[in-house]
């Protein structure tokens, strides 16, 4: 019965922290569940127990936090409801299987206090694989969670968020021993907010905040994805965009580019001429540089794209999307699921969309743009893979598919977290939201509202120096772990030479 009560709590602490997520945001939530679990994993008497409670808290923070899964299969609920309870069920129990051999590992490497030593390495090695193993799925990740006054924000440019995954809990995790061991208990948090001390904080914005001389536009059209591709209503929507681009600037004047979300056109890149829309793009954008997102096909294949068109209407550049979204725009294994009549949510040709070979730079009159379509953004390592560097980031995305409330301010917090990480300014374009300008020090200098349809105008800021980070990767916080690891063997290493020697 004790132990039932224990890995209860777990689960009930993983709910917790939860609510650190946006749009939630409770500060308070991430220490007081960490702390909770830490205390629980000092009472666990086995490694299998251990485990067990990681898994249950995993199970509960990602339970409530990617709640937001489920809205996908109501686009389509008389087809795809019956599926959204068994994918959250799927991806919240998938992925707390990292943090239950986190948990395990760190109860069969040390004992005592020594044991959230070895949880901080585990936890940090978790959350790695999390980002890359099976083509990665770092969402929610602990640099998501709202802390005080922006501190992954701040810790980001020089350590990513995998680093500040283990800045968290080497803070955090030795206060469960607060009332044994105060001095140790403290020691962590005071350094860890001490680094904080030397960590630059952003100008204030305004006049010290760069700018560049080049000006966009951001179109949000506000098309809901219940109705994005109905014959009877997709155009309507483009008219809307083309409104959008067409009215002048505050000035009277024109942008230099005008940017379009993720599949903004209803139809292919091939039939763009055929249609008769390549005329009508010209007209609305009036000597500016358009970037839209549209659907292509090329040697049988679809490909979800990213297309640069010249004032002049001549195709400059186009980027396919690379990094696909298992189960949404492709299927692993499609033979297999083809027997049980299941496809992707946003498949085309039976299987799914085809990824890109390039994750190159798209030129552009604002200067150099790497390219991140939808989900891209959740990726730092994507990121930072291209060898040269850009003078911004821009990421369109159909956040439709996200619902309303917190699906669409994660995927926002993310992108956050990838301008500051890198440096970089970001443009974000969503569909029905949120669109944002986000300054290089990942904070969001304008944006437009969730489920509303508007464009926004301003100028594109200014890039800083490469940051610690973007030359480094996580190379530093795997060497982290694996310190981490080292010396909460320490203790148990010795009592075995001891052993020996006697």
């Amino acid at each position: 019965m004790r132990s039932l009560g224990l890995l209860g709590l777990g689960f009930l602490a993983g709910a917790v922290m939860s609510l650190g997520l946006a749009p939630v945001q409770a500060v308070w939530a991430a220490p007081l569940a960490l702390i909770v679990i830490a205390v629980l994993l000092l009472r666990t008497e086995r490694p299998l127990q251990a485990g067990a409670l990681g898994w249950l808290f995993g199970c509960g923070y990602f339970g409530f936090g990617l709640s937001w899964i489920m809205e996908p299969f109501q686009v389509d609920a008389a087809a795809d409801g019956w599926m959204a309870p068994f994918a959250l069920a799927g991806l919240a129990a998938g992925l707390a299987l990292f943090w239950a051999l986190a948990f395990w590992g760190a109860a069969w490497l040390a004992r005592g206090g020594w044991r959230l030593v070895a949880l901080m390495g585990c936890w940090i090695l978790a959350e790695l694989a999390r980002a890359y193993v099976l083509t990665g799925f770092p969402w929610a990740g602990f640099a998501q969670l709202a802390m005080p006054e922006g501190a992954a924000l701040r810790a980001v440019p020089w350590i990513g968020a995998q680093g500040f995954t283990g800045l968290l809990l080497f803070a955090v995790l030795p206060l469960a021993m607060m009332w044994r061991r105060p001095f140790q208990a403290l020691a962590p948090m005071v350094a860890v907010l001490a680094s904080f001390a030397w960590m630059p904080r952003g100008p204030e914005f305004g006049g010290d905040l760069p700018l560049t001389d080049h000006s966009v536009r951001l179109v949000q059209p506000n098309a809901p994805q219940a109705e994005k591709w109905l014959p009877e209503k997709r155009w309507l929507f483009v008219r809307r965009m083309l409104e959008l681009t067409a009215a002048p600037t505050a000035d009277g004047g024109r942008p230099d580019l005008v940017i379009w979300p993720e599949t903004a056109i209803p139809t292919l890149q091939n039939y763009i001429d055929s249609d008769n829309l390549r005329p009508q793009l010209l007209a609305a954008a009036d000597g500016a540089e358009l970037l839209y997102g549209i659907q292509r096909r090329e040697d049988g294949q679809y490909m979800n794209s990213a297309v640069v068109m010249a004032a002049d209407g001549a195709v400059l550049d186009i980027y396919d999307k690379v990094h696909l979204v298992p189960f949404g725009e492709y299927m692993p294994l499609p033979s297999l699921w083809r027997r049980f009549g299941v496809f992707g949510l946003a498949a085309r040709a039976d299987s799914g969309y085809a990824p890109g070979t390039d994750r190159g730079l798209l030129d552009t009159t604002a200067g150099r743009a790497l390219p991140l379509i939808c989900y891209e953004g959740v990726f730092a390592q994507d990121v930072g893979a291209v060898a040269k560097r850009a003078d911004y980031l821009v990421l369109i995305t159909n956040d439709a598919w996200f619902g309303s409330y917190s699906g669409p301010y994660q995927h926002l917090v993310q992108a956050q977290l990838r301008a500051a990480e890198q440096g970089l300014p970001m443009l974000r374009v969503a569909n029905t939201g949120i669109t944002a300008v986000i300054d290089p020090y990942g904070r969001i200098s304008e944006s437009l509202a969730l489920n509303t349809a508007g464009s926004l105008d301003a100028r594109l800021p200014a890039a800083l120096p490469p940051t610690l980070y973007s030359r480094t990767g996580d190379w530093p916080a795997l060497f982290a772990a694996l310190l981490l690891i080292t010396v909460a063997l320490g203790p148990r290493l010795r009592a075995k030479t001891r052993g020996t020697l006697a």
